[in-house]
């Protein structure tokens, strides 16, 4: 660990310059308390940077939680091994199967409600109603986003752990009901700000204060969106377990399922003071905690054990983080760069994951050293199929 500044630590050895000076202007803002925390993945954000914990007082910044609220992993250990892998048949076979269960890419959603859909639908409407929100303003039919993958780093992944042991594994968040919530958020954010002519190192660092009908909605709607995103990594994973357990012939015995968020904000005391804490890019590491660490398309994942690390805020990075910008890794990578790189892994050969490319990424193995204080390896996963959307 590093202490940059009284209000800023961190934990990342790989650390570009402006997202140095973009969390050291973050961690200025009067109500932050007691530090903010860069983790080993940290990378440029919008306003906040991704792989930061930001704990503030009696005030919130939602471009700290980030327009993919409840982004995160959700994985299930598998009765099956490697040798059962071997004698199931083909993994084209199955992928293609996963990829006709989920709805994949950025715009893709259900022609209709599935009907394991129906009751996580029906407890998401009792909660938007309780709470006043109407989902429908912002996506008129966001009920056929449950269950739906998007685009970019979101996966899912067929995977062995050090034992063989076959793993599901998946990442996605709240979809574009949840993008929507969050951009309306910042944007009142930003119109209150500016109306009050509060001066901002960045205006993307926005924020609403507690007690106000504003920072009340927010909360609300977030905490609405957080669900959204966690019932959407079960249904999607019951889906790919019904894939799954078709290609081996027989029910899948779950030997361990884990369901973390890696971008949301709860309410916690650190250091003596009850605190919003904002996770944008990390996940919570709590003494004993289960938690996932993906790497990038074709690299390990991890199954982790939180230690506690109280300067840490109890948190961990939530992945490898970003060296290169979408953009950039398309000029600078090669569509067979990223063939040798998938060797080995069965996944859909498209230029549309260019860039998706490990090298587009930080080393997973360094920001694992790097975390090595933060959480313990329980199992490491290598990856033996890929699905991603365009």
């Amino acid at each position: 660990m590093e202490r940059i500044t009284d209000r800023l630590l961190s934990w990342a050895s790989i650390l570009e310059p402006g997202t140095l000076e973009q969390a050291r202007a973050a961690s200025t803002m009067p109500f932050i308390y007691p530090h903010l925390a860069l983790m080993p993945d940290a990378h440029l954000g919008l306003g906040a940077t991704v792989g930061s914990v930001i704990p503030t007082l009696e005030a919130i910044m939602p471009a700290a939680v980030g327009v993919d609220i409840g982004c995160g992993m959700i994985a299930v250990k598998t009765q099956w091994n490697r040798e059962d892998v071997a004698g199931a048949g083909s993994l084209t076979t199955l992928r293609e199967r996963i990829e006709r269960a989920i709805p994949l890419s950025a715009g893709g959603n259900n022609r209709k409600v599935a009907a394991t859909a129906e009751p996580r639908i029906a407890e998401l409407t009792e909660r938007a109603d309780a709470i006043g929100l109407s989902p429908g303003a912002y996506v008129s039919k966001w009920e056929l986003q449950l269950g739906t993958l998007g685009s970019g780093n979101h996966f899912i992944e067929v995977s062995l752990d050090e034992s063989h042991a076959v793993w599901l594994f998946l990442h996605s968040g709240s979809r574009g009901v949840g993008n929507r919530i969050a951009g309306h958020h910042i944007k009142v954010a930003k119109r209150l700000t500016e109306a009050a002519r509060i001066p901002l190192p960045d205006r993307d660092l926005a924020y609403l204060e507690e007690g106000t009908h504003e920072f009340d909605r927010y909360i609300a709607d977030l905490r609405w969106a957080q669900h959204f995103a966690l019932l959407n990594r079960e249904e999607m994973m019951d889906r790919v377990i019904r894939q799954v357990s078709g290609f081996f012939g027989e029910p899948l015995v779950e030997g361990e399922r884990i369901n973390t968020h890696h971008n949301f904000t709860e309410h916690e005391e650190h250091f003596g003071k009850e605190v919003w804490l904002s996770r944008k890019g990390a996940i919570s590491a709590k003494l004993g905690e289960p938690g996932l660490i993906p790497g990038s398309m074709g690299t390990a994942s991890y199954v982790v054990t939180g230690k506690g690390d109280k300067f840490a805020l109890e948190s961990s990075p939530h992945g490898a983080g970003r060296t290169h910008s979408r953009s950039a890794a398309r000029k600078k990578f090669t569509r067979e760069q990223l063939r040798e790189a998938m060797r080995g892994i069965e996944y859909r050969d498209s230029a549309a994951f260019l860039d998706e490319i490990p090298q587009a990424y930080k080393d997973i193995d360094q920001v694992m050293a790097d975390a090595a204080d933060l959480v313990s390896v329980r199992h490491t996963l290598r990856q033996i199929l890929n699905v991603k959307g365009d």
